[in-house]
């Protein structure tokens, strides 16, 4: 496998426990985000290294640069149509992109001067952000917020092809670690080495909802 791992309680010790963050793999060039799929959508993107065959354009997709938000998400692999988990490198410049083109899910009377012009805006946006609880190895819900993107349109079309620069098939280590994951195992538990991904731009860091590394408890 080509992700760099750590133990899990070394790393849950250094994340920061509160905030809306974003934890993630990722170097100057790529960043690594998470999707679960069935077999024949998984396989076919794993060996073309793009989404092709049963994978739809026309349906939302959503993309999680965080690990045990997407073992949560998928029951670590055992949930119907989530069993081929994926590990997707992309150019970083694209995942900036696709933040820069964000409309939250919920409604917020700070960035939008009525309902209205924010059902306009989501509706025609091709980028949906959501901040969910984050959850721990067992699925316990946690203080911190994690980030997922839902993607259509000419962004998902991007990022299907475009945008990809590796995607690989880390069912088999999920289902290793599976058995770690639960608190009587935990100094066995591997994870991805997760760090906090800070957005360059502050306007566009605001823009998104993310907390400073100055303030983790927005």
């Amino acid at each position: 496998m080509k992700l760099k791992t750590e133990k899990y309680l070394t790393q849950n010790s250094q994340w920061p426990q509160k905030g809306k963050v974003i934890l993630a793999q990722y170097d100057e060039e790529s960043i690594v985000v998470y999707q679960a799929y069935r077999s024949s959508i998984g396989h076919f993107a794993v060996t073309h290294k793009y989404f092709g065959g049963d994978f739809k354009l026309d349906r939302m997709s959503w993309i999680k640069p965080n690990f045990l938000w997407m073992m949560y998400r998928s029951g670590w692999g055992t949930k119907d149509g989530q069993e081929v988990i994926l590990a997707i490198t992309l150019k970083r410049e694209a995942f900036d992109q696709i933040l820069s083109l964000v409309v939250h899910s919920s409604f917020d009377s700070s960035r939008y001067a009525n309902e209205k012009d924010w059902k306009y805006a989501l509706k025609s946006s091709s980028v949906r952000l959501q901040w969910d609880p984050d959850h721990d190895p067992i699925g316990t819900k946690l203080t911190r917020k994690a980030i997922q993107l839902g993607l259509r349109n000419e962004t998902l079309e991007k990022y299907s092809k475009e945008w990809v620069l590796d995607i690989e098939d880390i069912s088999e280590f999920v289902k290793e670690q599976r058995s770690n994951a639960r608190p009587t195992l935990y100094e066995n538990l591997v994870t991805p080495k997760e760090n906090l991904y800070l957005i360059k731009d502050p306007e566009l860091a605001k823009r998104v909802g993310a907390s400073t590394s100055e303030n983790m408890s927005l």
